[in-house]
Order: C-alpha cells, then sequence, then structure tokens
C-alpha cells in the first residue's frame, strides 16, 4: 500500500458545519481516515453548512464526473444592509429602511414564490470565479473593482418558511435551484428589488443532486466510526452518478482492465429496467458492490472514459 494510503476507496456525505471551510473539512477527513487523496465537490461557504460530498481514495477521480446539478437550501435573508460579499461575513456597505409591509408573512410569501423561474444573475464579487487567470475573491480581497457577466440560473421551486420579527427583520426561505446559482445574490437582488437592503445571514445546504442531508455524517459521527467502519456510510457512486449501470462478468472485466472496448448488450437503468445502452451514453461498470469504471457508448462498443483498478465501493447489490 502506498504511503498515505489507506486502501479506502468511496464516497461520503458530510454534514458541514459552519465556521469551517470545505478545504478544512477535506484536512480533517484525510486524518481521520489516514488518507492523502481526499478531495470535495461542491464548495461551502465557511459560513455556511450542509451537505458536501467528499470523494477518498480513488474517489476523488470520481469527482469530476458529478454534475449535482441541483441544489436545496434553507436560507436567512435579513433585511436593512448589503455587505462587501453579500452575506453576514462582509462589512456593511449599504443601509436602507425597511418597509413595514415587508414584515407581514402574506406579503414575504408572494415575494418569495416569485422568485421561481429562469433569471440573470450577477455573482458575488467575493466568490471562486476566475477573472484573468486569477479568483474573483482574491482581486477583492486586493481593492480591485470586480465585475462580472450575469449568468442565466434557474430557480426552480421558491417558499418562505417563516418571517422572523425584529431588527433586523429576516425571511427563512427553502430554495431549489440550478448548478452555479448564488444565493448571496438572490439575497442581495431581493433586497434591491423591494427598495430596502439585504444580506445572507444564514444557509444550510439540505440537497446536492441526489444527496440529502439524512445521506451525511458530522464530522464527529465520522470519527467515532473511523476508517474500519467508513464503508457503513459510503455513498452508492452509480446512485448519484445517476447512470445505467452494467455488471461486468469474468471476460469483461479483464478487457475493462485493460481498456479494452468491448460490445455491451444490456444496461440497467435507474427505474430497474434492461435495455441496450444508447451511443454517447455513458454507463457505470460494476462488479460484486464496487463500481470499476464508466465507459462511454460508441456506434458500436463501450469505450473507456475513466477507469477505478481498485474499485469504488458501496455500489447497492
Amino acid at each position: 500500500m502506498r504511503r498515505g494510503s489507506s486502501g479506502i476507496n468511496c464516497l461520503i456525505g458530510i454534514n458541514k458545519p459552519c465556521g469551517l471551510t470545505s478545504h478544512d473539512v477535506v484536512g480533517r477527513v484525510r486524518r481521520m481516515l489516514g488518507e492523502r487523496r481526499v478531495g470535495h465537490a461542491g464548495t461551502l461557504d465557511p459560513a455556511a453548512s450542509g451537505v458536501m460530498l467528499v470523494g477518498v481514495g480513488q474517489a476523488t477521480r470520481l469527482l469530476g464526473l458529478l454534475t449535482l446539478d441541483d441544489k436545496r437550501y434553507v436560507a436567512d435573508i435579513s433585511f436593512g444592509t448589503e455587505t462587501t460579499t453579500d452575506d453576514s461575513e462582509g462589512e456593511v456597505t449599504r443601509e436602507a429602511k425597511v418597509p413595514a409591509r415587508l414584515a407581514e408573512p402574506a406579503v414575504a410569501e408572494v415575494v418569495v414564490a416569485s422568485l421561481k423561474g429562469p433569471c440573470l444573475q450577477v455573482p458575488p464579487a467575493y466568490s471562486a470565479i476566475s477573472v484573468n487567470g486569477k479568483r474573483s475573491y482574491a482581486r477583492a480581497r486586493a481593492g480591485e473593482e470586480v465585475e462580472l457577466a450575469p449568468r442565466q440560473v434557474m430557480i426552480h421551486e421558491a417558499q418562505l418558511l417563516g418571517v422572523e420579527q425584529g431588527e433586523p427583520l429576516v425571511w427563512k426561505c427553502e430554495l431549489h435551484v440550478s448548478k452555479g446559482t448564488y444565493i448571496r445574490s438572490i439575497a442581495r437582488d431581493l433586497g434591491r428589488s423591494l427598495q430596502t437592503a439585504a444580506h445572507l445571514s444564514g444557509l444550510c445546504r439540505t440537497a446536492s443532486g441526489p444527496v440529502d442531508l439524512d445521506r451525511c455524517l458530522t464530522l464527529e459521527e465520522l470519527e467515532e466510526r473511523g476508517a474500519q467502519r467508513i464503508m457503513e456510510a459510503a455513498l452508492d457512486p452509480v446512485f448519484v452518478l445517476g447512470c445505467a449501470t452494467h455488471e461486468l462478468n469474468d471476460y469483461e472485466l479483464d478487457a475493462v482492465r485493460v481498456g479494452k472496448q468491448f460490445s455491451c448488450k444490456n444496461v440497467r437503468d435507474s427505474n430497474g429496467l434492461t435495455r441496450l445502452p444508447a451511443v454517447g451514453e455513458r454507463v457505470c461498470l460494476t462488479r460484486e458492490g464496487s463500481l470499476m469504471g464508466v465507459w462511454r457508448q460508441g456506434e458500436a462498443r463501450l469505450a473507456c472514459e475513466t477507469n477505478f483498478p481498485q474499485g469504488i465501493g458501496g455500489v447497492a447489490l
């Protein structure tokens, strides 16, 4: 076994606590499992909590294949101030009076529901978007003026959970959004559209793609389980990828190990139906509870896209 290698190859869901960066979480997992190869998909800001997918061992190579197109959040939007970062971590840049009507739950409910649909959104200046080879947040911290281009995003669902009266006035909302949507920008723009100011004062990601909080461990729970029992909490990589599967026989497994294309006559989709793979379709190749590769169907044969020689565990049998 290589130095810094635990022999563990799996995806796990972590319920990230507030106060830690995503990189901090990766470091904690490395130390707990004794595994150097640990990475994450779907960065969460330090002030945010919730679902974060972590790849261990060979599963780090799987992270780039995860689309995780939709995200779900519970967000606290505080009215009266805007900040440099569009959340409570930044310095106040503008204050504005909050109209009395915004304290009425009936009004808030209608406004939040109206967010649903496609919209153009300008990302926060303090974001990880690259601008001429340098992260936007690094330019902003250096005092540079950052102008990011608006991008098309989709708010699939928007629902008011409650109104918290007081100073400041806070709307608690549930949001289902497309990949790349910044909840901080939603808060900022909502304040401006209501002739006041607003920022994001709390955020919990409740789902990333198909993975929700119920499938996640806290760091404390992960530490209690340790390396010996981590596979009990492993996510099914096929489920997370959302691809059809093909269980390899002995001949096919030998071909896969050397990257040799082969003809696949049947795959099983997420509905449990067996069919021929479609041209261009990704297929998860499995063997006895492990993901051995993600291949793509050509005109006549499956061709290797990514192989996992040690196998990524957690595949439901």
